[in-house]
C-alpha cells in the first residue's frame, strides 16, 4: 500500500509545518517553502492543512501509485500527466493502483505540491515531519527523495473538491515583496537606501530552501558587510560583503554576521518559495503598522477557505 519514487525529480523533500521555538537552540523553521501552497493541497484531500506532502522544485518527480489514492497538486505551473492524461491542479483527483503520475518541469513558480489522502508517513522530529537537508532530519530519512523510494499514504477516502477560483495563488515571473526596514538599514550609505527599494532586483542562480541573492547594483555599507552574528528570521535581507541582497529563506540559519537591511513582512514570507532564478522582484517599503494592518487584512481574507490561516502564514 505505497507509492513508488520512479525518477525523484530535481529536488523532492517531504514538507509540513514549521519547526517553531526552537531557533534558540539553533534550530531552523525549515517547513515548506511555500505554505500557502501545502496548506491549499491538504485542503482539497480533507487533511490537516500541515499534512505531509511532497515539495518539488523545479522539475518533478514521477510517482507509481501501488494502491488506489485521492491526490491533489497546486503550487508552481508545470505539466502533469496521470498516465499520459493531463490532470489539473487545485481540484481533488484519483489514481489507481498501477497508475503514474508524471510532474514536468516547471514553467512559472519555482514549487508544486503533492499531497494525498491522510498525507504521507514521515519522520516527527523535534514537533514537525518536515525534512531539513542541512542537518539531515524529518521527512524520509532527512534527505531528498531518490528513485526506488516507498512512500506511505495515511489515508485513501477524499471527497471532491476544486479550490474557488479567488483562492487559486496565481505565480508570476515578476514580483512585489512588502518589506521593513531593518536593524541595520541604517548601515547603508544615503544611494544604497535609495536603490534597495526603489530596483527591479534579479533572482540569481543562488537560490534555494536556504536563501536566494538579488542580482543589481552593488550596496554599500559603512561596516562593508560584516558585524558580529547577531540572530536571523526567514524573510531577513543581509548585505554581504559583494553588496548583493541576500533574502533568507526557510532552512536557513538562526544566527549571520552580514548586516539586516530589510525583512520580508510576513504577508508575503510564504512568496519566497516561488521565486527561481532569472525572476525580477521590486521590493516595497512598508512600514511596521502598515505590513501588519495587510497581514491582518490577508488573513480575513484567507479565513473563509483556510480556518487555520494564523498558523500558516
Amino acid at each position: 500500500m505505497t507509492i513508488a519514487v520512479v525518477k525523484p525529480g530535481l529536488q523532492s523533500t517531504l514538507q509540513s509545518r514549521p519547526r517553531v521555538g526552537l531557533r534558540h537552540q539553533g534550530v531552523p523553521a525549515s517547513g515548506a517553502a511555500d505554505p500557502l501552497s501545502l496548506a491549499l493541497a491538504n485542503k482539497l484531500l480533507g487533511n490537516p492543512w500541515d499534512a505531509a506532502a511532497i515539495e518539488a522544485t523545479l522539475l518533478g518527480p514521477v510517482l507509481r501509485f501501488d494502491v488506489d489514492c485521492a491526490f491533489a497538486l497546486t503550487g508552481a505551473t508545470a505539466s502533469a500527466t496521470l498516465n499520459g492524461s493531463a490532470v489539473a491542479a487545485h481540484e481533488t483527483l484519483f489514481a489507481n493502483a498501477g497508475d503514474q503520475l508524471v510532474i514536468g518541469a516547471i514553467e512559472v513558480g519555482a514549487r508544486v505540491y503533492i499531497s494525498v489522502a491522510g498525507g504521507l508517513e514521515a519522520d516527527e522530529i523535534l514537533g514537525s515531519t518536515s525534512t531539513y537537508l542541512q542537518a539531515g532530519f524529518g521527512g524520509l530519512q532527512g534527505r531528498a527523495l531518490q528513485s526506488g523510494d516507498t512512500l506511505v499514504p495515511l489515508g485513501n477516502e477524499a471527497a471532491f473538491l476544486q479550490t474557488p477560483d479567488e483562492f487559486r495563488l496565481p505565480v508570476f515571473t515578476s514580483w512585489g515583496l512588502r518589506a521593513c526596514i531593518a536593524a541595520e538599514t541604517d548601515l547603508l550609505d544615503e544611494a544604497s537606501s535609495a536603490v534597495l527599494f526603489d530596483t527591479n532586483w534579479r533572482v540569481g542562480r543562488r537560490a534555494d530552501r536556504m536563501g536566494l541573492r538579488f542580482d543589481g547594483p552593488s550596496l554599500s555599507v559603512s561596516s562593508e558587510g560584516r558585524m558580529p552574528s547577531a540572530g536571523v528570521v526567514p524573510g531577513a535581507i543581509q548585505c554581504p560583503e559583494d553588496g548583493k541582497p541576500y533574502v533568507l529563506s526557510v532552512d536557513a540559519g538562526t544566527v549571520g554576521g552580514y548586516p539586516r537591511i530589510a525583512q520580508v513582512a510576513r504577508v508575503d514570507r510564504h512568496v519566497l518559495g516561488q521565486l527561481r532564478p532569472g525572476d525580477h522582484v521590486r521590493l516595497l517599503r512598508r512600514e511596521p503598522d502598515e505590513a501588519l494592518a495587510e497581514l491582518a487584512t490577508k488573513v480575513e481574507y484567507w479565513r473563509e477557505w483556510l480556518p487555520q490561516i494564523d498558523e500558516i502564514i
